[in-house]
């Protein structure tokens, strides 16, 4: 992915007719561009079904807080990014959807040691108009370091043109 395109993942969601769940899958297998805010997190790779997305991000000392731990705000990001892309893998071409609600809860710290984490959003609920989720983040032993619930609003995409 390049610097240049930044738009591209939102373009390819307005023009394709791929449905949300083919969208994230070529995503995270590599054939279509990411969406950039996976660079800024570490996020690299996945799979998604229908109603989840699964994927991996390893915390850096640019995450840190003044305090020396992974900022809440990179659980918080992680954990809104898979519940939003599991609402996405429900959802029909040319329909998208924007978070309303986003409740963390945080369980362990942080730091570069934890290493590589998994953030996994399954879809709770996927209606015409709102869909809710919820996510967990894991570190490599399984251990739960936060948790999360969101509702999202569903509502037809324009066309790119």
């Amino acid at each position: 992915m390049t610097a240049e395109a930044p738009a591209a993942p939102a373009d390819l969601a307005r023009m394709t007719d791929l449905s949300g769940l083919e969208l994230m899958q070529r995503m995270l297998g590599g054939q279509l561009p990411g969406a950039p805010m996976a660079l800024l997190m570490g996020s690299k790779g996945g799979s998604a079904g229908p109603g989840w997305v699964e994927f991996l991000a390893t915390p850096g000392l640019q995450h840190y807080n003044p305090i020396g731990t992974v900022h809440g705000g990179y659980a918080a990001t992680l954990l809104d990014s898979c519940m939003g892309c599991a609402v996405h893998t429900s959802l029909a071409a040319g329909i998208g959807y924007t978070t309303v609600d986003l409740n963390i809860t945080y369980l362990r710290a942080m730091t570069i040691a934890t290493g590589e984490v998994t953030a996994r959003g399954e879809v709770i609920s996927s209606g015409r108009r709102i869909a809710t989720a919820r996510g967990t983040l894991s570190d490599s032993q399984g251990r739960t370091i936060a948790t999360g619930t969101t509702t999202c609003l569903v509502f037809p995409l324009e066309s790119a043109k």
